[in-house]
């Protein structure tokens, strides 16, 4: 079984190859001796291989291991794709399940590889990662002293896996500060709650930290729960919000929209070739019943996050306030190869919301655009490169790339500037916030 998902993942077991000899009247010979030439061209590589793989064998200072040498190599190939295309053993897919079932053992931090360093897309919400300070745009430079440079991710991630109740020490090195920091964090059963939410007055606040295997389930229990406290005729409407959320499965974020969409189309995909775009609709109809709606997103608001704010957005379901969002526009398949041999997460396609737009290395600009103010402390550090920025990126179509965006979230709401815009927002307040400015609009083409 295949299962696609869109957080920052990647493995080829083998490879096929096939020949296009057949021209539309029967026969081109023409084209049947290129293919034929690029056959020949890629079996003299696996030959080119074979021969490397022989040599060191028999000439390495040490035995070396087959199997080894193998992941090393798959490993390589794939991850020379894109930063999200990876190969995971056995024990790092069955780690990578785990997690996205919302209960595993670590930090809580969710993270990807970039020049070397791991550097951290988002911190999960209530998490040690989260509690010690960890912030998106950190990039983990040592684990308890021994230096990231050279590990695969799977293997830093490992190394940051322990005992519950036992403690890690990360060296991070964090943009505008003068010196790498030094964050013990002890490790505990991370319980991935995806759906947090309460009323404020007259208005629903959902808050959505991930797009796991419950997301959808949480968001369905929070908007009857809302229903419940909050008489229709009463309620304003929801905040949902997505900021420093770093993704996770397509069919959760399909139908995370699908509980604000009647009708209509929520992503397409596409990939290398015309027949394989697929579109994905709503479903379920709107369990809100066109209540006015706000998404708030930031620079860490990426992947599954963007494909909702993306589809309420072109739908002109939903108003977007906060900042750009990251701009993983790629989806990842997951390939199972067999128990014993892991599974290949590798990049298939790009994703386009409703109007046409792919977003990768673009992101999503808001409605309306509000800076919260950051403490001097963290000046200049709190801000996300964006999926421009990581080295081997998939490029925007079309051009246009854009880079960094403030993903800071201010701990305590009485200052969260972006979150009282959506409340007065709601209540159709004629001036929102200072910090505030329009940003451009997306439509739906009839």
């Amino acid at each position: 079984m295949r299962k696609s998902l869109l957080f920052p993942l990647g493995a080829l077991a083998g490879a096929s190859l096939t020949l296009l000899v057949t021209g539309p009247h029967g026969g081109n010979w023409v084209t049947g001796a290129r293919a034929a030439a690029g056959a020949d061209s890629a079996y003299s590589q696996l030959n080119l291989f074979g021969e490397v793989f022989e040599r060191v064998k028999a000439s390495y200072v040490e035995k070396p291991d087959n199997a080894k040498l193998i992941e090393g190599a798959i490993t390589g190939m794939v991850t020379s794709l894109d930063p999200h295309s990876r190969y995971m053993n056995a024990k790092s897919w069955t780690e990578m399940q785990e997690t996205t079932s919302g209960e595993f053992g670590g930090l809580g931090i969710e993270v990807t590889m970039e020049d070397g360093l791991v550097k951290v897309v988002a911190p999960i919400d209530d998490t040690p990662a989260a509690k010690a300070g960890i912030l998106s745009g950190d990039l983990i430079a040592k684990i308890d002293g021994e230096a990231v440079q050279g590990m695969t991710l799977e293997q830093a991630v490992n190394k940051m896996k322990g005992p519950v109740d036992t403690k890690t020490k990360l060296t991070v090195v964090r943009k505008g500060a003068d010196k790498p920091l030094e964050i013990a964090i002890t490790r505990q059963i991370i319980h991935v709650r995806p759906v947090r939410y309460r009323t404020e007055g007259d208005i629903g606040y959902i808050r959505i930290t991930s797009f796991n295997d419950q997301t959808t389930d949480g968001l369905r229990k929070a908007i009857a729960s809302i229903s419940r406290d909050v008489p229709a005729e009463k309620l304003a409407g929801y905040v949902v919000d997505l900021r420093n959320n770093p993704g996770g499965l397509l069919d959760q974020a399909v139908s995370v929209s699908s509980a604000f969409l009647g009708r209509g189309e929520v992503v397409s995909t596409r990939g290398r070739n015309p027949e394989e775009t697929q579109r994905y609709t709503a479903h379920g109809g709107d369990l809100t019943k066109g209540k006015p709606l706000v998404v708030l997103i930031n620079g860490g608001s990426a992947s599954a996050s963007e494909i909702v704010a993306g589809a309420l957005h072109d739908h002109k379901r939903a108003t977007l306030i906060g900042t750009r969002s990251f701009g993983k526009g790629s989806v990842q398949t997951i390939i199972p190869l067999g128990s014993a041999n892991g599974a290949l997460a590798l990049t298939t396609a790009r994703y386009y919301t409703p109007s046409g737009r792919s977003i990768q290395a673009q992101g999503i600009a808001p409605d309306i655009e509000i800076l919260q103010d950051v403490p001097p402390e963290l000046s200049g550090r709190n801000d996300t490169m964006g999926e421009a920025s990581m080295r081997g990126h998939l490029s925007a179509v079309g051009g246009g790339e854009q880079t960094g965006s403030q993903s800071y979230v201010p701990p305590d709401e009485k200052d969260d500037k972006a979150l009282h815009a959506a409340f007065d927002f709601l209540h159709g307040a004629t001036t929102l916030n200072a910090a505030a400015r329009p940003a451009p609009k997306t439509t739906v083409p009839n």
